[in-house]
């Protein structure tokens, strides 16, 4: 495909997903939601001491598990409403390269669930800032990494805007493979918490962390880490790697489906 025809199609999609109201009011949702989530936990966790068992970070970060799922049916939707409509059949025939269609869908969500997602770490970390101290997370007590300035934190922010943007384009992945939105939404919500859920049922330690080194949220989260990082399961870029890992999975799987099967 040239640039230009590539251009043509992003123009396309950019155009099918800021004239749909739905995509505001979920990337609003998913930014309220991961925000107000993220502040109200921090308010409410108090620590005396760095034995106290929080990682700033994660605390920052809560309302992130809650954002996640509303990035995914945001990305599921971008192609599942399609299929359900049988607009797809006219995308197809205005672009017939479907390859492009998919990469278009794909940069256009990973934009929007990036710039969405910034707005709603760097205000729940903000949040925190003002929370957290006053509940004990001070450099007395060891949490020095409680600092909007300090790499760990930053590391975590900068990092959990990338873990929504996998989350994202792993569920168009999915939807574009399962051709419903029902059932992508489904399966992406199975893949992000039935397997940590999973995990906490197996009595057999080496196992659980297995499962917890391959599972995509428990894995990707582990870009969250600040505190006693070294005994975590995975390495928090390891871990985001293990999330990229399954995303492109997804979409391979959703490109070999969207080129072999009839729309």
């Amino acid at each position: 495909m040239t640039p230009s025809a590539m251009n043509t199609v992003l123009r396309a999609e950019w155009v099918k997903s800021r004239t749909l109201p739905s995509t505001f009011w979920q990337l609003a949702g998913a930014i309220v939601a991961t925000v107000a989530i993220s502040a109200g936990v921090a308010a409410g966790t108090k620590c005396g001491s760095a034995s106290c068992g929080y990682d700033p970070a994660k605390t920052s970060l809560t309302g992130v598990y809650l954002g996640q799922a509303v990035f995914a049916v945001l990305a599921v939707v971008a192609i599942g409403n399609e299929y359900s409509t049988r607009m797809i059949t006219s995308t197809f025939a205005a672009m017939p390269r479907r390859t492009g269609v998919l990469a278009a869908k794909a940069a256009i969500i990973a934009g929007l669930v990036l710039a969405a997602g910034l707005v709603a770490v760097a205000g729940s970390m903000l949040a925190a800032q003002l929370a957290l101290p006053g509940n004990g997370f001070t450099a007395g007590h060891g949490y020095l990494a409680v600092s909007l300035s300090s790499e760990p934190m930053l590391r975590a922010g900068f990092g959990t805007v990338l873990y929504l943007a996998l989350v994202g384009l792993l569920s168009l992945g999915v939807a574009t493979a399962v051709r419903d939105s029902a059932v992508a939404i489904g399966l992406v919500l199975a893949l992000l918490f039935v397997i940590p859920i999973a995990a906490t049922f197996v009595g057999n330690h080496t196992v659980q962390r297995h499962l917890e080194q391959i599972a995509p949220m428990t894995a990707g989260l582990a870009i969250e880490d600040t505190v006693n990082v070294a005994s975590q399961p995975i390495g928090p870029w390891a871990g985001l790697g293990v999330l990229a890992a399954w995303t492109a999975g997804a979409l391979l799987l959703g490109w070999l489906v969207l080129i072999r099967r009839d729309a």
